[in-house]
């Protein structure tokens, strides 16, 4: 057992080293296209003040990204205002821009300007559709009940998105259904939904054709992007803010449209695409060097080792005796087993948002969340390794005078380390899959690829992700299967 913790500890501790210096500015960006590039052009001019700047790329949606800036996790993030006032300060209508500064400084936060253009929201269709129902305004869709609705799903919880929509409306539709915001664009071209949400910036809108609904009845606010800043590191950084507010007035509906464009449809990465933008409309210059595969491989698989090694062993170290004391105590076993049960009942998404007002995002919530789903397994097979015991070994031990210490260590754990080795095999490669999920919290990992791939419509950048992380699932058993040669005593094995 004691080699298990050994390695462990030797993968978090190569995965710690691997940090380098804490940045200056620590940029963050939503899980949509147009978001990161914001993101990247901001990093482009905050390096112009020689900073050592980082972009925390596709973090959740805007109440992760608040509760990170509000947390210290971030500096700024790309933001728009109809999505400030309404789903953020619940609804505020401030009458100046003065009264929204006193707003945000409750909580310690800065409103950037407008960077010069609108993305509202939007609902869309396929254009032969709704040419064939004769649809133009979204009161047009209150006719048609049959029609499948496709929200992402984000908008489908907002206060400016599906509930208040659909009350304005009337809208009742036999279907609606939640998903991701390029997912949904997917399935309106292959026919499985007719209806959805759009961002008016979003390129998608003319390479798949899609008919936007006129707003008659004016629900959407303005969505004007701009940048939310740490009132705080304002302050202690007056020359980046002051850089990445360059940026303010000079992006349009039509630049915005066209570099969406550019990464979305040209498969251009966004560091180059923000390079050149930024190049173009400030002369700032910056070396754009894309990372290899290999190169992105090792780093993604560094973070995921370290995400699955740290939340392993925190596992070993607590699962394991919580085990022992519930093959001690019946009365306790009941409640260990009750616990560990309804934790791994929680959805694994839903866990790690109730791990970022603890921990923060990046890898600590992850390694939290993974901890407390490789808890069961462990508990379980040490709790049923043990009470398995011939109870006539057990009593014989007792005769021959091994005090309860002597009998655990010498006998009992032995006896049971097949059982306790199979339910610490079983956390770690259920611990490999779900630390895919860290990626939408800033962890990294094997996730990244494949969110970043659902958002390009990347088929290389998921298996990218996906491969590796079913290799390394595989690595972990043959580990542990090799590691049972010299942890179960020969005659168990």
């Amino acid at each position: 057992m004691k080699r298990l913790f050994v390695c462990a500890l030797l993968c978090g501790v190569l995965t710690s080293c691997s940090r380098t210096r804490a940045p200056e500015a620590r940029i963050g960006s939503k899980k949509f296209t147009e978001s990161v590039l914001l993101g990247e052009i901001a990093r482009v001019l905050a390096e112009q003040t020689g900073a050592k700047v980082e972009h925390r790329r596709e973090i959740g949606g805007s109440r992760v990204l608040w509760d990170a800036l509000r947390g210290d996790e971030i500096d700024c993030y790309p933001e728009y205002s109809g999505t400030l006032l309404k789903e953020i300060l619940g609804g505020a209508q401030p009458k100046n821009p003065a009264e929204l500064d006193a707003l945000l400084a409750k909580h310690g936060v800065r409103a950037g300007k407008p960077l010069g253009f609108d993305n509202t929201y939007a609902i869309g269709m396929q254009e032969p559709k709704a040419a064939a129902l004769n649809l133009h305004t979204i009161s047009d869709l209150a006719k048609h009940r049959e029609l499948r609705f496709g929200m992402t799903s984000e908008f489908m919880d907002r206060a400016d998105g599906w509930p208040g929509l659909a009350r304005r409306y009337g809208l009742q539709p036999k279907e609606v259904r939640g998903l991701e915001h390029d997912l949904a664009y997917r399935a309106l071209a292959q026919g499985t939904l007719d209806v959805t949400d759009l961002y008016s910036t979003d390129a998608d809108i003319e390479y798949y054709k899609l008919r936007v609904l006129d707003d008659d009845l004016h629900y959407f606010p303005e969505y004007q992007a701009l940048f939310l800043y740490r009132e705080k590191f304002v302050q202690d950084h007056p020359d980046i803010h002051e850089a990445i507010e360059r940026l303010a007035g000079k992006l349009d509906a039509v630049s915005m449209r066209k570099l969406n464009a550019d990464v979305k449809l040209r498969t251009r990465p966004e560091a180059t695409v923000a390079a050149e933008f930024a190049r173009r409309a400030f002369g700032a210059h910056t070396t754009v060097r894309e990372p290899t595969r290999l190169e992105r491989l090792v780093q993604r698989t560094v973070e995921h080792v370290g995400l699955t090694a740290w939340s392993l062993l925190a596992a070993i170290l607590v699962a394991v005796p919580l085990g022992i004391a519930a093959a001690r105590r019946r009365g306790l076993a009941q409640v260990i087993l009750a616990v560990s049960s309804v934790l791994q009942t929680i959805p694994s998404l839903a866990l790690l948002v109730f791990m970022i007002p603890l921990f923060g995002i990046g890898e600590a919530p992850a390694i939290a969340a993974l901890f407390l789903y490789s808890l069961l397994p462990i508990v379980r097979n040490t709790h049923s390794g043990l009470t398995g015991i011939d109870r006539g070994l057990l009593e014989s031990a007792e005769v021959l005078g091994l005090p309860a210490g002597a009998r655990l260590r010498l006998i009992e754990l032995p006896l049971a380390s097949p059982s306790i080795l199979a339910g610490i095999k079983t956390a770690a490669v259920i611990n490999v899959g779900t630390a895919t999920l860290g990626a939408l919290i800033g962890a990294g990992g094997y996730g990244q690829p494949i969110l970043t791939g659902i958002r390009l419509n990347d088929q290389g950048l998921i298996l990218e992700g996906a491969i590796p992380a079913a290799l390394l699932a595989l690595c972990c058993q043959w580990a542990f299967d090799f590691a049972e040669r010299y942890i179960v005593p020969r005659g168990l094995r």
